[in-house]
Formats: structure tokens, sequence, C-alpha cells
């Protein structure tokens, strides 16, 4: 039975990097929404209450406190440490601003929780200022101004702290963490790559069986792990459909399939391309873009599954933050996007699901990975959107918008690798956009395409930074394309940051 730190979700953008710090102790985490009956076994070590997607009352949540209070060691963070003062009698002032702030924090008394943890910078969310506190609550830590935002309660291992020590920004926020998981909550950190690929195929072998499995793979990072997770558990009973939908990167399709099959998978790879350009023809809408490239690779992919005799299960790379993206808590806090992989099949395809990923994320997927002996190429590949470049090519999807923005896709992404850029960048691409712009050629004047490169640093896609590119690279991609692709004249660059922009355009 593995220990794990629950953490109750009520809401806040910063619940997933609290369960990710988490792990980064070798510790496993779970995220758990509020409204859901909370059961405290043997194997919950500790709980941690997140923030809040808004600075609402505690009192006005329905929430019962009881249900974990005295059971084993609670941290409330921000939101959770307004709950616990407020359900213990402590009054609040909390402001309705929600802007984040820094400031210097001033330790009051000895304790676990700071231990080896000397005054440092933290991370407010807003501004919460206590009137009173009951007297069995004692406050440990203020800032600057006087204010308290630290607290322990009397005969309890319960701490509550108005900061976010799961961010960059609060400097001794991973020793905080660590007191509280490792010290306070007794837990042993065993939670590691080679543990989880020891346990998962021991796993998967008891609940598959000698039943057949059948896996999409997209040439991605998390397809590609679990497809390999799956194959060391039941080997050749794992069937792989690799289904190209005309809309991958320049040659893709012929160089992911050649690296499956020197990995020793199971792979059929099926081009369906004509198939999904005769179903976009037309489509302009993003969204139904999205649906008719969803709805042909189903239909595809079912029709190809039906030659595989008694295939039971599917399998899926799902991972964690697919799942609690989009699931959200109690309407308070919307789902982030919806997931292809999440959700369940049609009806008419009547077979049940496998995701050996779903309880990792990203940046754990690749270590899994790196266990499994996967190649570093497959490992380091930048996400790729599932549509493809049928959503990063703006207005309707034809076969000569995407060999153009193939090969301008080509240019971006081997000068990077060329420069030694390509791993210090998440994610980069190009955009076809839907605008004629006017240029000259020798000394004819043309009126062609325009073409946007997009490069960005990210840790899970959450929220992204645009990448301040040296102008040599800019200058040599711009040149390539114009000079090179038949039909761009204008090259631009996106300096756009998530949020308030997407990564992708579409």
């Amino acid at each position: 039975m593995e220990e794990k730190i629950l953490i109750l979700d009520f809401g806040s953008q910063y619940t997933q990097l609290i369960a990710r710090r988490v792990r980064e102790l070798n510790v496993y985490s779970e995220v758990c929404p509020y409204d859901k009956p909370i059961k405290i076994s043997n194997d919950v070590k500790g709980v941690i209450l997140s923030g809040s997607a808004s600075n609402i009352n505690p009192k006005h949540l329905k929430f019962d406190y009881s249900q974990i209070r005295g059971k084993v060691p609670v941290l409330g963070i921000s939101f959770g440490a307004q709950l616990i003062i407020e359900e213990l009698g402590g009054e609040l002032d909390i402001s309705s601003q929600t802007q984040y702030s820094k400031a210097e924090l001033v330790i009051d008394t000895q304790n676990k929780l700071f231990k080896g943890v000397e005054n440092a910078q933290v991370w407010l969310a807003g501004r919460t200022k206590v009137n009173s506190l009951s007297q069995e609550i004692q406050s440990i830590a203020h800032t600057l101004d006087g204010n308290s935002v630290a607290f322990t309660v009397e005969g309890e291992e319960t701490y509550a702290v108005l900061f976010h020590p799961e961010v960059h920004h609060t400097t001794e926020g991973r020793k905080i963490l660590e007191n509280f998981v490792i010290n306070i909550a007794a837990c042993q950190a065993t939670w590691s790559p080679e543990l989880f690929v020891e346990k998962s195929v021991k796993k998967l072998k008891e609940e598959i069986g000698d039943e057949q499995v059948i896996l999409g793979l997209s040439g991605g990072v998390d397809s590609s792990v679990a497809a390999v997770l799956l194959d060391r558990a039941i080997g050749k009973n794992l069937y792989c459909i690799f289904v190209n939908h005309g809309l991958l990167r320049k040659n893709e399709y012929n160089e992911v399939l050649e690296s499956y099959k020197g990995m020793g998978l199971n792979v059929k790879g099926v081009d369906a391309s004509d198939r999904f350009f005769s179903a976009l023809k037309g489509i302009t809408d993003p969204e139904e873009k999205r649906k008719t490239i969803g709805k042909v690779f189903v239909d595809v992919f079912d029709e190809e599954s039906k030659r595989v005799e008694n295939a039971k299960w599917l399998g899926q790379g799902t991972i964690y933050p697919d799942i609690i993206e989009s699931i959200g808590v109690d309407g308070k806090s919307a789902p982030i996007k919806s997931h292809h992989n999440v959700g369940g099949l049609p009806d008419y395809m009547k077979l049940k699901v496998v995701e050996p990923l779903k309880l990792l994320f990203k940046d754990e997927v690749r270590r899994v990975g790196k266990v499994l002996n996967i190649p570093p190429a497959i490992l380091g590949r930048h996400p790729f959107p599932g549509p493809g470049l049928g959503i990063r090519i703006l207005g309707e999807v034809t076969p000569q918008k995407v060999s153009m923005l193939q090969e301008a896709d080509a240019i971006f992404i081997n000068e990077l690798k060329e420069k030694g850029w390509y791993d210090k960048v998440w994610q980069a691409g190009a955009i076809f956009l839907p605008v004629n712009t006017v240029g000259v050629t020798g000394d004819q004047r043309t009126y062609e395409h325009a073409v946007a490169l997009r490069a960005v640093m990210s840790v899970d896609g959450m929220t992204a930074d645009w990448v301040n590119l040296p102008y040599e690279i800019l200058n040599n991609v711009s040149n390539k394309i114009i000079n090179e692709v038949d039909g761009f004249n204008r090259v631009t660059y996106d300096i756009s940051s998530k949020p308030p922009a997407t990564i992708e355009w579409e």
C-alpha cells in the first residue's frame, strides 16, 4: 500500500503545482475535489487544503472539516488556511482583491513546519487580515507589516499558512513542504519511477491477463511511454495503431513508425490522409475542425481495431493533468479544457479502458520513459496537438496549406536543433495565418501568405512564456522560409504569454 498525501482541491490554479511539489519529494500525492466524501485510509499520511479559485469566504462553503480534523496532519494553504482558522473560531478580514504580492516572512517561534527555515520571502495571494484567533490557534510567523500569516493548532499536527509555499517566489517553499510531508506527516519518500514501473507492470499483468489490448499511438511522449509499459506487461497481446491524419509534421509519419518498430513494438501504420482532408473541406471554425478530426480518427481507429480479433481493452496515454483539468470542482473551478482521452468511449466501441499513466504528471512520464529505456529522441519531443497542423492552419485546411506549413515548420525546428535551442524550448512550431500581404520578389510585386513562429517555455502547459530567441535564429528562419517555401512572403514572431493568450492559436 503506497503512502500518500491527499490534496483537497478548492479550485486554485496552483493545486496541481502542490501535487507536483509533493511528488518531487518522492512521495505520492493525490488530488481530490473537496465536495466528495473523504476517506482517511491507512495509506493517507497527511492532508493539504489548497487555495481556491477566488477569495471566497470559507463560511459560504459547505465543507465538513470534521472529516479530517485530528485524524492525520493537516496543512492549509491560502484559502485552506482561512478555512481552518474560521472553522476553529477565528475571525478574518478577507480582501476581495486577488492579486499576488511578495512579502518578507518573520518567524516568531521555532516549530516543526519552519525547522531549518530562516526568515524568507513568501508569495501572498490577496490580503487576508487576522482580526482574532481562538485560544487553540497560535500565530507562528508574520510579515514585516505585522500581519500574521502562519499558524499552528494546539494539541494537533495542524498548520496553516496564508502564503503559497509551492511557488518559486517563496524562497524556502520546498523546505516548508518537505517539513510537513517528511517530518510532520512522516512519509518515507519511496515514490520513484523505478517503483512505479515495477508496480504498474505487476498490476497490468493481473488486470489484463491474457486478453488483448489495442492502443492508438500518436508519436508523442505519453502514448509512447504507455505503449512500452504495456508491452513490458503483456508483450505480444498489445496491438498498436498509428493513424496518419495527414496533419503531422514533415516526414513524421514514416520516421516515427520506423522508430516504434526499432523499439520492438507491434505497430500498424494506417495512412488515412485523404479521408481527413475530405472531411475537413470547407470547415473554418476551430472547434468544428477539432471535432471533425476527432470523429474521423475514432472511425478509422474503430475500423482498424475490429481487425484485431478478441481485443478486449483500449490502451490510452491519459496523464494526471488531463483528468484534473477535465473534471473541475463543483462548478466553482471550471474545467480548463476537455481532453479527447478523458470521459470514456463512443457507445459502439465495446472495450474496457486501461490508462497506465493516469496518475503521472508530464515530467514524471518522461522519467518513467527513461527507466523504460525509451530513446531520447521520443522522450525529448516537443508536445504536439492531437489535431496536428489542423489547428495551426487558421481557416480551411487543404493539402497545399499543410505542405507549405510542413516546410516552414521543418525549417524552424531544424534551425532550433542546429543552434542548440530545441531542448531549451518547451514547444515550438509555425502557424499558417489567414492573411495575404504585399511583398517584393526580384522585380515582381507579390501578394502571398504570412506565417507566424511560436516558441514557449512551460512546465506542463498550464502557463507559458514566450522565448526570447536570438535574432540570428529568427533572421535565418525568416530568410529560409521566404526564399525556400513558395507562397510565403512574410514571417512574424509571436511574443504573447499564456495567459492571456494560449499556446496554440486555435
